[in-house]
């Protein structure tokens, strides 16, 4: 009895400091300053609860049909995506790209229902203040951003949805990381991107290697099982972070292909 008592204890612990540390085992915001590059404007929009938000606009081509909304991963801050927002003006497309409250200049502290908020808050400037059409506007998330881009896909209009190395949701992941406590139960900050996807009516677009670490490719299949037509689901080659630096042929074509579909679609309404 004794001993058995000792585990619940150690167990109830155990759970109890997952729940204090669950902010820090999401978010990994980084503050280091950083420049803002030539020819790239800086936005600065204010949450719906007040919280500063820190942003770019990346111009593309000249008169470039299609704006791509990207909300990064849960690490660095916006100065470090360089590669794929150069990726995506290459093909033609104009970027807007925020950093979550916490991260980069941003105020705040980052937690679900904040990001939310700076997520609106950067789609609002795109459609409220630029008068961009909404079915011209791409939301583009990679890891954690997924979440938050399924969200924002799933609350309004949008002309298409890029999941990059996704999530089914938060419980989903704990659960996975500490399978014999009931983890699933705790956790605050859930992202719930299966769920919430079926309430996505754009055009979709999966991007997920099945050498990633970080979540399995069972992630990416029932979020694609889960999506409304028209949707593809593009398997990359290597880890979490740099799978479409291996795969970039592939990861190019696919993104290029959606792009071409999308710009023809609203080109054509």
């Amino acid at each position: 009895m004794h001993y058995l008592l000792t585990i619940v204890i150690l167990l109830v612990g155990w759970c109890l400091f997952l729940v204090w540390r669950e902010p820090s085992m999401i978010y990994y915001p980084d503050k280091t300053p950083f420049r803002t590059p030539p020819g790239v404007t800086d936005l600065a929009l204010t949450a719906s609860d007040g919280v500063k938000i820190h942003g770019w606009f990346v111009p593309g081509p000249t008169n470039a049909p299609l704006t791509v909304l990207f909300f990064h991963g849960n690490a660095g801050n916006l100065s470090h995506r360089d590669e794929k927002i150069a990726i995506l003006r290459e093909l033609g497309a104009n970027v807007c790209i925020i950093d979550y409250r916490g991260y980069g200049r941003s105020e705040g502290h980052p937690h679900e229902q904040g990001t939310y908020r700076d997520a609106q808050a950067a789609y609002d400037h795109l459609t409220k203040t630029q008068h961009r059409d909404p079915r011209t506007i791409i939301i583009y998330g990679e890891s954690l951003g997924t979440g938050i881009s399924v969200e924002l896909a799933a609350r309004g209009p949008v002309g298409g949805l890029i999941l990059e190395a996704g999530f089914t949701s938060i419980p989903d992941v704990a659960q996975e990381l500490f399978p014999f406590l009931p983890v699933r139960y705790l956790v605050r900050n859930k992202y719930e991107s299966l769920r919430k996807i079926t309430g996505v009516t754009a055009p979709v677009l999966l991007l997920h290697s099945r050498q990633d670490e970080v979540f399995g490719y069972r992630h990416a299949e029932r979020l694609y099982a889960a999506a409304h037509e028209p949707k593809r689901l593009v398997e990359l080659r290597g880890g979490h972070n740099d799978a479409f630096v291996q795969s970039l042929p592939v990861y190019r074509g696919a993104l290029k292909e959606f792009f071409a579909k999308l710009a023809a679609s609203a080109d054509s309404r």
